[in-house]
């Protein structure tokens, strides 16, 4: 899956994608949503992975393991590991606990080692609040973040009327590579060439494309 129409076709399909009208959590209203937490087949999960795999190939980053971030993010570095290992590339994957665990086996990971260089997956960067936590996490464990790679980039501007993404702002915040599978972009371009063959909302393109005018920079994904 190395086209952003075929990732597309599955999220559309798998209702991760949605267009009408949403209000976020900011407040503002978005004529689509973005839910990767939508995915809950075998089939639909492992067709994600592989596209992770393919960013993660793209990347060309050296690391052991792949970190998830509680919740959303632990299936996808469970099925981006697997699809790796299916390629010859045997890593780790690990996620973190919402809350550290003081019995059994203790602590506040489950998976590998948080030691060595860590790739971490999520789904749809906003604010990035979630990745910056995760990556405090990582550093305190003792784990080297070397690079961060989600679903979707939003390409929505931190602050209005200035240059600069949540996803450009976070990759010098990290000083890591932080790349996305698609960008609103991406989504753009999909719905044009669909045109009349869809069956997506009247209109829809146009308010993304006006979306995308009033808050989004275009940038790049992978």
């Amino acid at each position: 899956m190395k086209r952003p129409a075929d990732l597309l076709e599955l999220l559309i399909e798998q209702s991760v994608l949605r267009f009408g009208e949403f209000t976020l959590k900011s407040g503002r209203t978005s004529p689509y949503f973005f839910n990767l937490g939508a995915i809950n087949s075998g089939s639909a999960i492992a067709r994600l992975g592989e596209a992770y795999a393919d960013g993660a190939e793209q990347l060309d980053l050296s690391f052991d393991a792949v970190f998830g971030p509680a919740y959303k993010g632990i299936p996808i570095a469970v099925s981006t590991a697997s699809a790796l290992a299916a390629r010859g590339r045997d890593c780790g994957w690990v996620f973190n606990r919402k809350e550290a665990k003081a019995h059994g086996e203790g602590g506040q990971f489950v998976g590998a080692p948080v030691t060595g260089r860590l790739l971490l997956v999520d789904d749809v960067l906003t604010a990035g609040t979630a990745v910056r936590e995760a990556a405090s996490l990582i550093q305190a464990a003792g784990g080297t973040l070397v690079g961060v790679l989600i679903a979707l980039d939003r390409q929505e501007r931190v602050v209005a009327d200035e240059p600069g993404t949540a996803v450009s702002r976070l990759a010098e915040e990290l000083a890591v590579p932080v790349a996305s599978l698609l960008t609103l972009q991406d989504v753009i371009e999909y719905l044009d060439l669909k045109g009349a063959a869809d069956n997506h909302p009247p209109g829809i393109l146009a308010a993304i494309r006006d979306y995308q005018a009033a808050f989004c920079d275009q940038g790049n994904g992978l």
